[in-house]
């Protein structure tokens, strides 16, 4: 039960019992599913403190890939199990008790002499029901038996325990395994992380081993890459290994690197490679625009770069494209074009008349034989394009021309 919510939740009991004495192990699990299966046939091997040669399972849909009557087929995380434990896992057939019969008696004791002493009780986490079943657990070995002697813990350590194979140095890690395709961005999605892979494999399928901390991305059997698993949703975790040669070049410069080689190469120079990165949405953005410029210095020599940076920063064209065509035309080499001087202004004289002073009145005053003109229009005096357009409507509509 939720102590904040009540909500009340159901646990699964996963029961195994050793074949020669009925040692038996219990613990609650939340579901029955693949990691719930293989992380308690873990701890059961733990409390057993060996491995038997055998196991005999139900025929769970979380442990069987294919199934069948004779030959079942188990799924690559089971097979993986088994393997690092050393032992087989050979899965019951479908409605075929006897062919676990330990196993069943084992539940129906587990019922009667740890579920029923605890059906009053109430749990608020899984923790607490499974301490509260390991002193029952213990009881339960050390009872004796009603037509034996001894009780399970006796017959164990005669018969099962010198005979069970050594645990591994460590317990199991559960893994999940998924198919994936690589994108062309050579990453591949899981569960909401992005995880490089060789940039040689994109728009290629791979399977990837999914465990608590790590994810491991196979390619015909074969790893081909490993990462941290990411804990939070859109992350990306790149390798730089992974990547191909022009994006490694990006990866291994920095703002402030560009920069201080800008100004090795000369202030005019610093300056497109500062435009560069300023006036972009991100400085990684202006990343390619400064490796062009890089490679300019190789090909020409940082004297004709700078030249040319000083002669693009006159055109306020501050971009490789420009510094590139000055380069390839050698107008770097030519002088700089000296600013043009600004027109002389006339200088004020009594005899320097304005254009108000020849105005119609002036011209015809006082001739009878030359009648007033009409004061003509804008379009007349300035043309076609000064005056202001007028639709249909007759509205006004401004020209540009």
């Amino acid at each position: 039960m939720t102590p904040a919510t009540g909500e009340i939740s159901r646990a699964h009991i996963f029961v195994a019992a050793l074949g020669a004495s009925n040692y038996t192990y219990a613990c609650a699990t939340p579901g029955e599913a693949q990691v719930d299966w293989l992380t308690a046939l873990g701890q059961a091997f733990s409390y057993f403190g060996g491995v038997s040669e055998m196991v005999v399972p139900d025929n769970p849909r979380a442990l069987i890939a294919h199934p069948d009557r004779y030959e079942p087929g188990l799924n690559r995380a089971a097979l993986e199990c088994a393997r690092h434990y050393d032992t087989v896992m050979l899965p019951a057939r479908p409605r075929k008790p006897q062919d676990k019969a330990k196993a069943e008696v084992a539940v129906q004791i587990v019922e009667r002499w740890i579920m029923a002493r605890l059906r009053h009780q109430q749990f608020f986490s899984l923790h607490a029901l499974n301490q509260a079943i390991a002193e029952l657990l213990e009881d339960l070995n050390q009872r004796p038996f009603k037509k034996l002697d001894g009780c399970r813990r006796e017959w164990f350590e005669r018969l099962d325990q010198p005979v069970l194979r050594p645990l591994p140095q460590h317990p199991y890690e559960v893994v999940t395994f998924k198919r994936c395709k690589v994108n062309i961005d050579y990453h591949i999605e899981v569960n909401g992380g992005f995880y490089s892979v060789p940039s040689a494999l994109a728009r290629q399928s791979v399977d990837v081993r999914l465990s608590a901390h790590t994810v491991e991305i196979l390619h015909g059997n074969r790893r081909v890459a490993s990462h941290l698993r990411l804990q939070r949703r859109g992350a990306y975790s790149t390798q730089s290994e992974h990547m191909p040669a022009s994006h490694k070049a990006h990866r291994e410069w920095t703002p402030q690197r560009l920069l201080d080689w800008g100004e090795r190469i000369g202030p005019h120079a610093r300056q497109i490679v500062e435009y560069q990165l300023t006036h972009k949405p991100h400085p990684e953005m202006g990343y390619r625009a400064c490796l062009g410029l890089l490679s300019l210095a190789r090909q020409y020599g940082n004297a004709r770069l700078e030249a040319a940076a000083s002669r693009a920063v006159q055109l306020r064209a501050l971009n490789g494209r420009t510094v590139r065509n000055l380069l390839k035309q050698g107008l770097d080499q030519q002088p700089l074009p000296k600013p043009a001087t600004p027109a002389a202004q006339p200088s004020s004289h009594e005899n320097v008349r304005g254009a108000d002073y020849y105005t119609q009145e002036e011209l015809f005053d006082d001739d009878p034989t030359h009648p007033e003109p009409a004061a003509p229009t804008a379009a007349e005096r300035h043309g076609p394009s000064a005056g202001r357009a007028v639709d249909a409507a007759g509205q006004p509509q401004l020209e540009l021309r």
